[in-house]
Protein backbone atom coordinates (compact mmCIF):
# COMPACT_ATOMS: atom_id res chain seq x y z
CA UNK A 1 0.00 0.00 0.00
CA UNK A 2 0.84 3.65 -0.25
CA UNK A 3 2.32 4.82 2.99
CA UNK A 4 -1.34 3.02 4.51
CA UNK A 5 -3.49 4.70 2.43
CA UNK A 6 -6.17 1.94 1.15
CA UNK A 7 -7.60 3.54 -1.36
CA UNK A 8 -6.81 5.19 -4.70
CA UNK A 9 -8.99 7.36 -6.98
CA UNK A 10 -7.98 5.91 -10.40
CA UNK A 11 -7.55 6.91 -14.08
CA UNK A 12 -7.57 4.76 -16.87
CA UNK A 13 -5.08 3.94 -19.53
CA UNK A 14 -7.36 5.86 -22.01
CA UNK A 15 -8.12 8.63 -19.57
CA UNK A 16 -11.45 7.48 -18.43
CA UNK A 17 -12.62 8.36 -14.62
CA UNK A 18 -12.63 4.79 -12.82
CA UNK A 19 -13.51 5.90 -9.29
CA UNK A 20 -12.57 5.22 -5.98
CA UNK A 21 -10.71 1.92 -6.10
CA UNK A 22 -8.83 -0.18 -3.32
CA UNK A 23 -5.17 -0.12 -3.60
CA UNK A 24 -4.54 -3.89 -4.28
CA UNK A 25 -7.42 -3.89 -6.93
CA UNK A 26 -6.05 -0.80 -9.06
CA UNK A 27 -2.79 -2.67 -9.14
CA UNK A 28 -4.20 -6.22 -10.22
CA UNK A 29 -6.19 -3.56 -13.26
CA UNK A 30 -2.12 -2.44 -13.74
CA UNK A 31 -0.92 -5.67 -14.42
CA UNK A 32 -3.44 -7.24 -16.19
CA UNK A 33 -3.21 -4.51 -19.10
CA UNK A 34 0.87 -5.04 -18.49
CA UNK A 35 0.82 -1.09 -17.18
CA UNK A 36 2.18 0.84 -14.43
CA UNK A 37 0.24 2.68 -11.80
CA UNK A 38 1.06 6.01 -11.65
CA UNK A 39 0.88 8.62 -8.27
CA UNK A 40 -0.32 11.61 -10.00
CA UNK A 41 -1.67 13.53 -7.12
CA UNK A 42 -0.38 12.41 -3.80
CA UNK A 43 -1.60 15.17 -1.59
CA UNK A 44 -5.15 14.60 -2.60
CA UNK A 45 -7.91 12.85 -0.77
CA UNK A 46 -7.49 10.21 -2.04
CA UNK A 47 -4.52 10.28 -4.09
CA UNK A 48 -4.77 9.93 -7.57
CA UNK A 49 -2.95 7.39 -9.40
CA UNK A 50 -3.31 6.39 -13.32
CA UNK A 51 -2.91 3.43 -15.23
CA UNK A 52 0.42 4.19 -17.83
CA UNK A 53 3.45 2.90 -19.25
CA UNK A 54 6.07 4.93 -16.50
CA UNK A 55 8.38 4.86 -19.63
CA UNK A 56 6.62 6.68 -21.31
CA UNK A 57 5.27 9.37 -19.23
CA UNK A 58 8.86 10.23 -18.02
CA UNK A 59 10.07 10.66 -21.91
CA UNK A 60 6.71 12.77 -22.43
CA UNK A 61 7.71 14.91 -19.36
CA UNK A 62 11.56 15.12 -20.67
CA UNK A 63 10.30 16.14 -23.92
CA UNK A 64 7.85 18.81 -22.86
CA UNK A 65 11.18 20.64 -20.76
CA UNK A 66 13.52 20.39 -23.38
CA UNK A 67 10.21 22.38 -25.62
CA UNK A 68 10.03 24.65 -23.36
CA UNK A 69 13.78 25.16 -23.05
CA UNK A 70 13.93 26.37 -26.67
CA UNK A 71 11.49 29.27 -26.05
CA UNK A 72 12.63 30.74 -23.46
CA UNK A 73 15.31 33.59 -24.50
CA UNK A 74 18.18 34.02 -22.71
CA UNK A 75 19.38 37.86 -22.20
CA UNK A 76 23.13 38.50 -22.06
CA UNK A 77 24.53 41.71 -20.55
CA UNK A 78 27.22 43.24 -23.19
CA UNK A 79 29.58 46.00 -21.54
CA UNK A 80 31.01 48.75 -23.54
CA UNK A 81 33.45 50.72 -22.16
CA UNK A 82 33.67 54.51 -22.71
CA UNK A 83 36.16 57.44 -21.36
CA UNK A 84 35.37 60.58 -20.15
CA UNK A 85 37.15 62.52 -23.06
CA UNK A 86 35.81 59.78 -25.94
CA UNK A 87 36.72 61.16 -30.01
CA UNK A 88 33.81 61.13 -31.97
CA UNK A 89 34.80 58.38 -34.27
CA UNK A 90 35.47 55.84 -31.47
CA UNK A 91 32.22 57.12 -29.53
CA UNK A 92 30.11 56.65 -32.99
CA UNK A 93 32.01 53.31 -33.78
CA UNK A 94 30.94 51.80 -29.79
CA UNK A 95 27.06 53.67 -30.37
CA UNK A 96 26.94 51.17 -33.24
CA UNK A 97 28.02 48.02 -31.36
CA UNK A 98 25.70 49.05 -28.81
CA UNK A 99 22.49 49.27 -31.44
CA UNK A 100 23.40 46.32 -32.79
CA UNK A 101 23.16 44.36 -29.38
CA UNK A 102 19.92 46.01 -28.53
CA UNK A 103 18.46 45.04 -31.59
CA UNK A 104 19.73 41.69 -31.32
CA UNK A 105 17.82 41.65 -27.76
CA UNK A 106 20.62 42.15 -25.44
CA UNK A 107 21.23 44.48 -22.54
CA UNK A 108 24.17 46.50 -22.63
CA UNK A 109 26.29 47.96 -19.74
CA UNK A 110 27.54 51.01 -20.53
CA UNK A 111 30.00 52.44 -18.56
CA UNK A 112 32.59 55.03 -18.01
CA UNK A 113 36.17 54.46 -16.61
CA UNK A 114 37.66 57.44 -14.90
CA UNK A 115 41.66 57.83 -14.14
CA UNK A 116 43.24 60.48 -12.02
CA UNK A 117 42.06 63.41 -11.98
CA UNK A 118 38.71 62.63 -14.26
CA UNK A 119 37.11 61.55 -11.28
CA UNK A 120 37.01 65.50 -10.47
CA UNK A 121 35.00 66.14 -13.79
CA UNK A 122 32.01 63.26 -13.48
CA UNK A 123 29.92 65.52 -15.49
CA UNK A 124 31.99 64.37 -18.18
CA UNK A 125 31.10 61.12 -18.30
CA UNK A 126 27.51 62.05 -17.62
CA UNK A 127 27.59 64.28 -20.57
CA UNK A 128 28.51 60.97 -22.85
CA UNK A 129 26.10 58.71 -21.20
CA UNK A 130 23.64 61.57 -21.88
CA UNK A 131 24.34 61.95 -25.41
CA UNK A 132 24.63 58.07 -25.84
CA UNK A 133 20.89 58.06 -24.49
CA UNK A 134 19.60 60.35 -27.06
CA UNK A 135 21.36 58.90 -30.72
CA UNK A 136 20.13 54.94 -29.14
CA UNK A 137 16.91 56.21 -27.88
CA UNK A 138 14.70 54.29 -30.65
CA UNK A 139 16.70 51.11 -29.65
CA UNK A 140 17.24 51.24 -26.35
CA UNK A 141 15.68 52.78 -22.77
CA UNK A 142 17.81 52.60 -19.36
CA UNK A 143 16.55 50.65 -16.79
CA UNK A 144 17.82 53.44 -14.16
CA UNK A 145 17.49 57.17 -14.76
CA UNK A 146 20.42 57.91 -12.95
CA UNK A 147 23.82 56.20 -13.95
CA UNK A 148 24.98 53.93 -10.85
CA UNK A 149 29.04 55.53 -9.77
CA UNK A 150 31.32 52.83 -8.47
CA UNK A 151 34.83 54.04 -7.35
CA UNK A 152 35.67 55.00 -10.59
CA UNK A 153 33.13 53.64 -12.48
CA UNK A 154 29.93 55.41 -13.83
CA UNK A 155 27.63 53.26 -15.12
CA UNK A 156 23.85 52.28 -16.76
CA UNK A 157 22.16 49.51 -18.03
CA UNK A 158 20.05 49.53 -21.37
CA UNK A 159 17.41 47.74 -22.38
CA UNK A 160 15.84 47.12 -25.95
CA UNK A 161 12.66 48.51 -26.81
CA UNK A 162 10.34 46.18 -27.57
Amino acid sequence: MIRGIPEVRLIGADGSQIGVVPLLQAQDMAREKDLDLVEISPTANPPVCKVMDYGKYVFQQKKKQSEAKKKQKVIVVKEVQFRPRIDDHDFDFKKNNIVRFLQHGDKVKASIRFRGREMTHMELGRAVLDRLLSEIKEFGAPENANPDVQGNRMTMVISPVK
